[in-house]
């Protein structure tokens, strides 16, 4: 198991965006290092996509998948609650590899952009938003407040994942991430404002910030679709950046989005540099692709895990 900052530096991870995944996980997540790649497992949350996947030294060679595919059933079993397949590798210049064989094989195959800033780059937008409230949420109360983040993730979940499934994926990655906020290592906010006949408070949009040895990495940035463009995430995003550096003691901020993100102009003006790109590939049943794979193409089972 790893569980604090030192063990995870052993890796010799090169790719900041790939050191902050592993700084994510649950407290319970299990980190072991096999030389050729890394082991990463959530059991709390064995649906978690990217709490469970293969994390490799060295991008994809041709004719990798298959071995890549034998070593995941072997750490994960053939059998397992959610039956993604999900890799990545330690790159920050974006390096494919032979990722487009994966792509053939009916794996979601995305890139990623890594965005960084230091305290002094982080600056306000001229036209944040201010009239919302930014409310710092409390991991042992505000029930009725995480109840509405959960709603928000799941009106703006991905085509392909089912309601209840999504529901319940949020639910216990939320859980998970509260006791990281117990223990010190950051925190959730919301934007609220008033909407609707009533007039009555409503989170807009949502963010977490966990903070690992000074590396504060943003989580699930979503802005409820009627509340886009009102200059909303660009007041909530710099003022968990500001939360994060104050209170947690952060000296980085980094956001993750992937490369065709509709916000990256968004976390730009806030001061956020793209300094990193990679990559990763993902099976899972739901997939536009999935049926692709030679062997698992017909497993369009209700075993389903979420991103």
């Amino acid at each position: 198991m790893v569980d604090d900052d030192s063990q995870r530096l052993e890796l010799g991870l090169s790719s900041l965006v790939v050191a902050t995944d592993l700084d994510t996980l649950p407290s319970s997540a299990v980190v072991i290092d096999r030389g050729r790649y890394v082991v990463v497992r959530s059991p709390s949350n064995p649906a978690h996509y990217w709490g469970n996947f293969l994390l490799y030294r060295t991008p994809p060679a041709p004719g990798d998948r298959e071995q890549w595919e034998a070593d995941y059933e072997r750490e994960f079993g053939a059998e397992r609650e959610s039956m993604h397949v999900a890799f990545t590798w330690d790159v920050a210049n974006g390096e494919r590899g032979a990722a487009d064989e994966f792509a053939e094989a009916g794996y979601d195959v995305d890139g990623e952009v890594g965005l960084i800033a230091t305290p002094d780059e982080l600056v306000a937008h001229p036209r944040a938003n201010g009239d919302v409230e930014i409310v710092q949420l409390d991991p042992d109360g505000d029930d009725h407040l995480w109840r509405e983040v959960v709603e928000l993730q799941v009106a703006n979940r991905e085509p392909g994942h089912e309601e209840s499934f999504h529901r319940r994926f949020v639910q216990r990655r939320l859980e998970d991430r509260k006791d990281r906020f117990r223990a010190g290592d950051g925190a959730w906010f919301i934007a609220r404002t008033r909407a609707g006949a009533r007039d009555e408070p409503v989170a807009a949009a949502s963010c977490g910030v966990i903070v690992t040895g000074g590396r504060a990495r943003f989580q699930a940035v979503d802005t409820l679709e009627q509340f886009r463009r009102l200059g909303i995430a660009t007041r909530l995003v710099h003022d968990a950046g500001r939360a994060a550096i104050e209170q947690f003691g952060a000296d980085h901020l980094v956001i993750v989005a992937e490369a065709d993100y509709h916000a990256l102009p968004l976390y730009k003006s806030l001061g956020f540099v793209e300094r990193e790109r990679t990559w990763g590939a993902c099976w899972w049943p739901g997939g536009k692709q999935s049926g692709r794979h030679p062997r698992w193409g017909g497993e369009r089972t209700t075993r389903s895990g979420l991103i």
